[in-house]
């Protein structure tokens, strides 16, 4: 990619360095894209801003709530939360099939 850089809002579009939703190609740079697995929470969920339960709140998710998922590695689930698609973290263990 060439010219300035005007990346989209991280609040509501899946990118990190090694990962982003595959929608994003030609759009953000990342070393792998996937594409998002509709689930839903099992159990009411924090949705964080990082892999942490020490980390920021960004919104309290009732059981039910949709999640698409682009990672689920070290007991963090990482992908879109509810209606809104707010990006964030949700204890992996708290996310079932969709």
């Amino acid at each position: 990619m060439a010219g300035p850089s005007d990346p989209p809002d991280p609040a509501f579009h899946a990118y990190r360095p090694d990962l982003a939703d595959c929608a994003l190609a030609g759009t953000v740079i990342a070393s792998h894209y996937a594409e998002p697995l509709e689930r839903v929470l099992r159990a009411p969920a924090t949705l964080r801003d990082a892999a942490s339960p020490d980390s920021a709140i960004i919104a309290e998710l009732a059981a039910g709530t949709s999640f698409a998922m682009l990672d689920n590695s070290r007991g963090w689930a990482w992908g879109y939360a509810g209606d809104e698609r707010r990006v964030g973290y949700v204890p992996a263990e708290l996310v079932g099939a969709g």
